[in-house]
């Protein structure tokens, strides 16, 4: 049976003032009390996943302690490792981590690369990517990273193209090409794969995908290549927090030959190992 406290967008919401009140007020929090269990925030699937097997099968061996709360957001894991309320989060990307940061004022660094989720495209309503009618209607995630990938992995297939240089910031006035005059209906990344019904087509976080009964290798209309793919999930903490002996320990396992062998064997070609 699974350890792990779970929390919605709606909840966390509500509980805010009273986490940020709490970490004012003491002098110890999760990230800064290294004699306690490490508290990681992770993203359900595949992350909690992943850490759920380190947790049962790895962390007692290796003197770890350590503890998963589920988060079903982009958002609150980073300002509750950098608040202190967690002591190190996994569900993002370099790109993401590097723009939230940015517009944040936030101070999280990476410790270490754990897994790949290839995007992907979906569809209710056709079979191939160039089935898509003049005119149709592709979801795509509204934060700024994911959306910059899911415009260059149609890009990278010829279904639209885009500026030159734009990268994971493009957003569809980026676009250069649009052939079949696509319409783009921008979502929070959790919503894409609900929106299948609804639209044409539906570029998916792995993730989510994962969550949806997707199966990215054999279900997506085109999807992310791992060669050179700069986009692998991490392990995070607060800067100054990287040198925590618990955060090294886990580190160090998530990066095991039995961390690779449980991706591999679970989740078959929809997340990747990236160490």
């Amino acid at each position: 049976m699974r350890n792990t406290a779970k929390f919605t967008t709606a909840v966390l919401a509500a509980g805010a003032l009273t986490l940020g009140l709490t970490a004012c007020g003491s002098d110890k929090d999760s990230a800064s009390d290294t004699s306690g269990p490490l508290v990681v925030a992770a993203s359900p699937t595949p992350h909690a996943e992943i850490l759920d097997y380190v947790k049962d099968n790895l962390a007692k061996k290796a003197g770890l302690d350590l503890e998963v709360k589920e988060f079903t957001d982009y958002v609150t894991p980073n300002t509750a490792t950098e608040d202190g309320s967690v002591g190190a989060n996994y569900f993002q990307t370099q790109p993401y981590l590097d723009d939230f940061n940015k517009k944040n004022g936030t101070h999280i660094v990476s410790v270490v690369d754990v897994h790949l989720e290839p995007l992907g495209l979906y569809s209710h309503k056709v079979k191939k990517a160039d089935d898509l009618k003049s005119g149709a209607t592709v979801a795509v995630p509204n934060d700024t990273v994911n959306e910059g990938r899911a415009l260059q992995l149609l890009a990278a297939n010829g279904i639209i193209a885009l500026k030159d240089g734009v990268g994971t910031a493009a957003t569809p006035s980026d676009i250069t090409k649009n052939p079949k005059n696509l319409e783009f209906k921008e979502l929070e990344a959790a919503q894409t794969p609900r929106s299948l019904d609804d639209v044409d087509a539906a570029v998916v976080n792995g993730n989510y995908a994962i969550e949806a009964d997707l199966k990215p290798a054999q279900d997506a209309l085109v999807l992310e290549s791992a060669k050179g793919n700069p986009n692998s999930n991490l392990l995070a903490v607060k800067e100054g927090h990287e040198d925590d002996p618990r955060v090294k320990k886990l580190a160090k396992l998530l990066n095991s030959p039995e961390v690779k062998k449980f991706i591999e064997d679970k989740y078959a070609g929809a997340v990747l190992p990236s160490f």
